[in-house]
């Protein structure tokens, strides 16, 4: 009998075996904002740095819900899109096959910016051929971040490093260096760097990652953690999301000789609502409330979640459409709405 397949195991296999059909998608945008909410709230929302409060749409699988109806209902502000891979060569394309222009993703977008949205694409992923590994030189990577930002005039973008391109210091050093000239050519364009944590911060790579970050006097707005998966029987996982940001904080404070309050603002969370990867893992809309909560209280630079997708009930769907929990539809996002920074 086949292994039970998690949202995201599913989408790390079906990238590996054929990177020519599945959409892989997510989108950061901006909405208007509700209309019982108040002027100041309103305000707030709408001087939100792009990619603060951007949780992940996937359009690949699990009847994804339209980008700009879901903003509509549920106050967001923002989303972020995944993923975009190496087309082969030193070249970004939408899951590794398709082009950045003339495609559902192209129209997604569109129909979000048109609605005053705001986009951050995501770069990378746990599978897939990374540009970070295929590029050549910092200086060929960081042309082909610049054609993502080009192709939509986009604000800001999200490098999900993960699996080997985590891995490996040389790409490591390369994504630091290429972000480096990014900055250097538009200081205005937000960068974020996502990578995989233990409860406790960073592991070794994570910590080298910051530190050639520092090193390189690269300005990141949003070291950015993901406190799942981690397979250790951690039940407690707003606990272990506050412990994880924590250690994030200070070693982003010690790398770049900063206050903790000025690192608290430097660093972020994108969590996994539902059920995670792991058994026995789950985080419940109180747990990211209270991740939330904290994410006020230390003014962080970003909090997110993968994804819309499995934030509504399990009325018959599966693990890619669901979060497999008892919830309210759009929860999480509702939750995450209200986050201003």
């Amino acid at each position: 009998m086949a292994p039970h397949l998690t949202p995201r195991r599913r989408i790390a296999l079906a990238l590996a075996a054929a990177l020519t059909g599945s959409a892989a998608l997510a989108v950061n945008a901006y909405a208007t904002a509700d209309k019982s909410e108040g002027n100041d709230t309103a305000k707030a929302k709408a001087a939100a740095p792009s990619g603060l409060n951007g949780p992940y749409l996937y359009l690949g699988w699990g009847n994804p819900p339209k980008a700009a109806d879901l903003l509509k209902e549920t106050g967001l502000t923002q989303l972020t899109m995944a993923f975009v891979l190496s087309d082969g060569g030193c070249s970004p394309a939408w899951d590794g096959s398709r082009p950045l222009e003339g495609g559902q993703d192209a129209e997604t977008i569109k129909a979000v910016q048109d609605a005053g949205g705001d986009i951050t694409p995501s770069i990378g992923g746990w599978s897939g051929s990374k540009l970070g590994e295929v590029c050549s030189s910092a200086e060929e990577l960081a042309g082909a971040y610049q054609k993502v930002i080009d192709a939509y005039g986009l604000k800001s973008i999200d490098v999900d490093i993960e699996s080997t391109e985590f891995e490996n210091a040389e790409s490591r050093q390369r994504v630091i260096d290429a972000l480096k000239i990014v900055k250097e050519k538009d200081a205005d364009t937000k960068v974020y760097l996502t990578f995989g944590t233990t409860p406790q911060g960073p592991n070794a790579n994570g910590k080298d990652l910051i530190k050639k970050g520092a090193d390189a006097g690269l300005d990141v707005d949003g070291w950015t953690i993901m406190p799942f998966d981690f397979g250790d029987g951690t039940t407690d996982m707003a606990a272990a999301t506050k412990s994880a940001v924590d250690g994030l904080a200070k070693t982003v404070g010690e790398a770049y000789g900063i206050s903790t309050d000025d690192a608290y603002r430097k660093v972020g969370f994108s969590s996994m609502n539902g059920k995670t990867d792991v058994e026995g893992e789950s985080v419940s809309p109180s747990d990211f409330q209270a991740m939330v909560d904290y994410a006020k209280e230390h003014h962080l630079a970003r909090a997110s979640f993968w994804s819309v997708n499995r934030d509504r009930p399990c009325d018959g769907g599966g693990a890619d459409s669901c979060g497999g929990i008892d919830q309210k539809p759009w929860e999480f996002s509702k939750i995450l709405a209200g986050y201003t920074g």
